[in-house]
């Protein structure tokens, strides 16, 4: 299940700079943001990277809502794929879309054929503290192709706040809440992962590592670059 969200990147999304407004704690609400989150096998090995950037910002009395746009990049830097999902600020928390949980290789796979995608957001509090459970999320898409229909879920379960942690990035030093999950996938056979992420104040998702579930690191990202 390499390069999820959060991957996730969604992931991934994350981690990006906020700068100039209050809603959102965590996330980017300022048009023309930009980011790199470099991706790395379990050998430490680059493996790619994803671009971000926040290509329009809109609001209302109850809510903003910040569009960012992805690409998918491999170690030659070619873009694979490219989305663009939302981030919505609303209720002292940050709502990230649920398509932010596919695979963009899947995105990709897919791309020429009819999909229905269902789902509930990511959903993270301006206010974090160790020992916080968080709600869980889930994305599910049915793939329709020669008059039959492909279900496949993926679900970010068991989410919590279980530690702080001072983190060193080739993007700067930042004081990081760690947040662990499982994540289950679901298309006729199902597999389950576990994976943690250091999220900072101000900046978002500084890196992410993925495991097997015999608890063995596959993959891991972290934030590179970014510009404002």
């Amino acid at each position: 299940m390499k390069h999820f969200i959060i991957l996730v990147l969604g992931c991934v999304l994350g981690c990006l700079p906020m700068q100039g407004q209050d809603c959102s704690a965590f996330y980017p609400f300022s048009e023309g943001v930009k980011a790199e989150y470099t991706t790395y096998n379990k050998k430490g090995k680059i493996e790619g990277a994803t671009t971000y950037e926040v290509v329009s910002v809109t609001s209302d009395a109850d809510q903003e809502v910040a569009t960012i746009h992805s690409d998918l990049i491999d170690k030659k830097g070619e873009v694979l794929t490219s989305m663009t999902y939302d981030i919505i600020c609303q209720d002292d928390k940050v709502s990230i879309g649920f398509k932010s949980l596919l695979s963009p290789e899947i995105m990709e796979q897919y791309k020429d054929i009819d999909l229905d995608i269902t789902g509930t957001d990511i959903d993270l509090p301006n206010n974090l503290s160790v020992g916080q459970n968080l709600p869980d999320a889930d994305m599910k898409m049915t793939i329709s192709a020669a008059g039959m229909n492909i279900n496949m879920n993926v679900m970010m379960l068991d989410r919590k706040v279980v530690g702080q942690e001072q983190l060193e990035t080739p993007a700067g030093s930042f004081d990081c809440y760690i947040i662990t999950y499982t994540t289950k996938m679901k298309m006729g056979l199902s597999r389950s992962s576990s994976a943690k992420q250091w999220i900072a104040k101000g900046v978002g998702l500084v890196k992410q590592e993925e495991y097997n579930k015999k608890g063995k690191l596959t993959s891991s990202g972290m934030l590179t670059k970014y510009s404002s």
